[in-house]
């Protein structure tokens, strides 16, 4: 081989480990921020599902796509208009541990955010806690 193709090789070897090892630090920092959760998230309540971390703030639902660089939120949406309209379990047999919710939420528009049971009651929780709050969970 010549040098410059081993010089390439290299170069794209060195690239895929830095992307890899800031993707592992970023996936790290939103894991273990306070008040963050995995969740999936979509438009439709058939999917296509993102995979991704939320975190509570004191005003704002942050949502960050897993498989992503990108270090700003993907969606955000504002305590005040966010609502739970409905919730079901995914699947309705499994066993407890196992169970996921899916949340139909309302902003501004419909979305649905598919969580653990756990991840779940926090949601209500955070959205209940909000100042001047009636008929925001059913």
């Amino acid at each position: 081989m010549s040098g410059v193709v081993v010089a390439l090789l290299l170069g794209a070897a060195l690239l895929a480990v830095v992307t890899g090892l800031l993707w592992l630090s970023r996936v790290h920092t939103l894991d273990r921020r306070v008040g963050s959760f995995h969740c999936w998230e979509a438009t439709s309540p058939d999917g296509p599902w993102t995979a991704g971390v939320a975190q509570y703030g004191s005003a704002t639902l942050y949502f960050w796509r897993r498989w992503s660089l990108a270090p700003r939120p993907h969606i955000r949406w504002n305590r005040v208009g966010l609502s739970v309209v409905e919730r079901r379990w995914q699947d309705p047999d499994a066993t407890s541990g196992d169970r996921l919710v899916v949340a139909t939420c309302r902003s501004q528009s419909d979305f649905y955010l598919l969580l653990s049971a756990e991840a779940y009651t926090g949601l209500t929780s955070w959205i209940e806690a909000t100042p001047s709050r009636v008929n925001s969970v059913t």
